[in-house]
């Protein structure tokens, strides 16, 4: 009897370990975006092709402790020749988000035009629909699936682990019941997956709301982007997108 005791209390005491979870930490995000496709196929689009690479890949760091977390370039991909594209020399490191999941609200550093504005709104209300008996172990995680529709025609689909407890993931995406590994919306042509995740030795104390430019809402700065991008073809709307991203 005492033997069983002993077997079932080791049992017990693995079991519990092994469902530790996480609500602190670095998560490394690999993003790939297929440029060709993002620029899109007018004749707008096919005259810049040959100025870019055909995919670009790039690496995002979130920090997050708690239900705060910070969004940020890390670095991006050469080899191959891959890297950044931006049309409007807006490069994406420059481009920092700070999301409070408690409060639901953000605020962003984006740099637009050569302007930096920081930007203070709620988060997006994203109305998630679970995906049954789909998983993807993505950096060692296992995660479920999830999708969704943002601005009322984009879909969404995402891969999450409840055993990161914070309700966040890259940008501004957040809503559900644990972390965000996993990212694709195709009509961005773009995905965002987690690469590592980190534990120990994290700078906390850069999660800090950025103060660095001129303080507006996302929907003012809207406007000013839609004139300024209505000759762009298919690749403003992209732009559009991004600011609330």
């Amino acid at each position: 009897m005492k033997k069983i005791v002993f077997i079932a209390s080791l049992f017990y005491c693995s079991t519990l370990y092994a469902q530790q979870y996480i609500n602190n930490g670095l998560i490394e995000y690999q993003v790939r975006v297929d440029n060709y496709k993002s620029m899109g196929d007018d004749s707008w689009g096919r005259s810049f092709r040959d100025r870019m690479p055909n995919f670009s890949v790039s690496y995002f760091d979130l920090i997050f402790n708690n239900n705060k977390a910070i969004y940020k370039f890390n670095r991006q991909d050469k080899t191959n020749n891959q890297g950044f594209f931006s049309m409007d020399r807006s490069a994406p490191d420059d481009n920092i988000w700070f999301n409070d999941y408690t409060s639901g609200t953000f605020t962003d550093q984006k740099n637009v035009f050569g302007d930096f504005y920081v930007l203070h709104d709620s988060l997006l209300n994203i109305k998630w629909k679970m995906v049954p008996n789909e998983t993807r172990e993505i950096a060692g995680f296992n995660c479920r699936k999830a999708q969704a529709i943002i601005f009322d025609s984009v879909y969404v689909f995402a891969f999450y682990t409840d055993e990161i407890t914070v309700s966040g993931g890259p940008m501004g995406l957040h809503g559900l019941p644990g972390m965000i590994l996993g990212i694709t919306i195709p009509r961005m042509f773009t995905s965002w997956i987690a690469s590592k995740v980190q534990i120990n030795g994290v700078n906390f104390s850069a999660i800090t709301e950025p103060t660095e430019g001129k303080k507006k809402k996302a929907s003012e700065l809207l406007e000013t982007v839609k004139k300024a991008t209505s000759d762009w073809g298919s690749y403003a709307q992209q732009m559009l997108w991004k600011l609330y991203l």
